[in-house]
């Protein structure tokens, strides 16, 4: 239980589920207490509320616990939307809802072969490269003709995808930045320099239980 009157985010700084819940509440406004963690020595306060122990992990005032990135996304957002990032339309919200599940089921654990390749000697990193290529090549062409991944303004789906962009990125940025997917590149490259990226990537002090 939540004794105080302010949310409580449980938090890993360069882990992308926890960055796209950062951008929304921070986006959103809402006040949080930031418990910054180490994934290898998680606390016991957050465990015993969120015993899957991953974040991140979001604790209402009144008690309620959002354990899903997503979740925790959605829940802000109904808060405050102040730039309609989800728009009214249902069939706009049901694309955008469709193209992060796709992100998160078929992307990231393709990202997560790529990334950690040698816990897959299987194939070489390459095969791995290639199969999230399947993705981002879907990304750069709806990004060919506007300027984010729903239209020329930015929405959930940006904003709930980019971390993963950024992590798939990272593994080899000379080879990502020399292929010819220019407006996935672009499009990052406003995520990463945007006040709310830099604003939520900021240094917290590690939370001591």
């Amino acid at each position: 239980m939540n004794h105080s009157n302010t949310a409580i985010l449980y938090s890993f700084r360069r882990c992308p589920y926890a960055m796209r819940a950062r951008l929304a509440l921070t986006y959103a406004g809402i006040t949080l207490e930031h418990r910054e963690i180490l994934l290898k020595n998680k606390p016991q306060a957050m465990l015993s509320v969120s015993p899957k122990g991953t974040v991140p992990v979001l604790v209402l005032p009144e008690g309620r616990v959002i354990d899903e990135s997503l979740d925790i996304m959605l829940w802000a957002l109904a808060v405050n939307d102040p730039e309609n990032w989800l728009p009214e339309n249902p069939d706009d919200r049901a694309e955008i809802v469709a193209l992060i599940r796709k992100s998160d089921v078929e992307f990231k654990p393709r990202l997560d072969r790529y990334k950690y390749a040698d816990r897959h000697p299987e194939h070489p990193m390459e095969f791995y490269r290639t199969q999230g290529e399947e993705f981002i090549a879907l990304l750069d062409n709806k990004l060919s003709s506007q300027n984010g991944l729903m239209s020329d303004k930015v929405t959930l789906a940006d904003m709930a995808i980019a971390p993963f962009i950024r992590q798939f990125a990272h593994v080899d940025r000379n080879w990502f930045f020399s292929t010819p997917y220019r407006g996935v590149q672009q499009w990052l490259k406003r995520f990463l320099e945007s006040g709310l990226f830099l604003q939520i990537m900021g240094k917290h002090p590690l939370w001591e239980n």
